[in-house]
């Protein structure tokens, strides 16, 4: 399994004096301090269609478990755990309990063999950093048959409803920008949104090829603490007439990027998957 690690740059204090020896001395640089995922589990390949049992703590770059994390209202806080198979024809979305000593357990189930990314994205309380994420590659056994990512279509059927992006997205990298999308039931009436994880709806991007991540969220009169902001852009979407979604993109790279939106209406998550071609 490969791990990422979330680091933390020491730059060393260089001391500079006269000297009429020729001998320059190298500066010592300690190894760079890391956030890590530890005890992860499962650390074997596990079987397609079972609940398995998925674990870990964060260890600081102390080695000291992180125990304390972001709370309240709204989607930024805690430990999200979204989990992708690598051909992006599957996300798994949760965000699981914090235990006193910072260990994280939840119960997963990977539908069909494969390589599937657990992006673990962690709002640490009390530290510099708003966020960061860490992740580990989990085998699921049997013979993998990669699905091939489908070409836009601005429409989804899921669960008895119609999602609907309205115009064919023109998205650039690192440029702004917002998509109209449309809920409605089978005899085309809009949607009614029920908060969920502290947003109306969630969306979450992966690319092809590298699983590069982003996540944001749509808000609205009854999500406190839900808006986001990147830098100097504010993209988070907002809902405000049942039916109705303004969805906020930032990508940091072109390519072609899967958009899982979810949403949760009537009692039911709704998870509709789009294609995206950035440029």
């Amino acid at each position: 399994m490969r791990r990422a690690l979330f680091v933390l740059v020491l730059a060393p204090v260089l001391l500079a004096a006269c000297s009429s020896s020729s001998h320059v001395s190298a500066p010592t640089i300690a190894p760079a301090r890391t956030f890590r995922l530890a005890g992860f589990a499962p650390a074997h390949a596990v079987q397609p269609g079972r609940p398995t049992t998925l674990a870990f703590t964060i260890d600081q770059p102390s080695g000291a478990p992180l125990t304390q994390y972001r709370r309240g209202p709204g989607p930024h806080t805690g430990v999200h755990v979204i989990v992708v198979r690598d051909d992006l024809s599957t996300i798994i979305h949760h965000h699981p309990p914090i235990a006193d000593g910072g260990q994280v357990s939840d119960r997963i189930t990977f539908p069909a063999p494969g390589r599937y990314r657990v992006l673990v994205d962690v709002y640490p309380a009390n530290l510099p950093q708003r966020n960061f994420q860490l992740f580990e590659n989990v085998e699921v056994a049997g013979t993998y048959h990669p699905q091939p990512i489908p070409s836009f279509s601005p429409t989804v059927d899921v669960g008895g409803y119609r999602i609907a992006i309205h115009g064919k997205p023109k998205l650039r990298a690192i440029q702004a920008a917002f998509l109209k999308v449309t809920v409605s039931d089978a005899n085309g009436r809009p949607a009614r949104f029920t908060p969920w994880f502290g947003a109306l709806a969630h969306a979450i991007f992966f690319r092809a090829g590298t699983l590069a991540y982003f996540h944001t969220h749509v808000c609205g009169a009854n999500t406190p603490a839900c808006a986001g902001v990147f830098g100097p852009a504010r993209i988070s979407g907002h809902s405000s007439t049942p039916g109705h979604l303004s969805v906020g993109v930032l990508l940091p790279q072109a390519g072609t990027w899967r958009l899982f939106l979810q949403c949760k209406v009537d009692g039911k998550i709704l998870t509709a998957p789009f294609t995206l071609h950035v440029r």
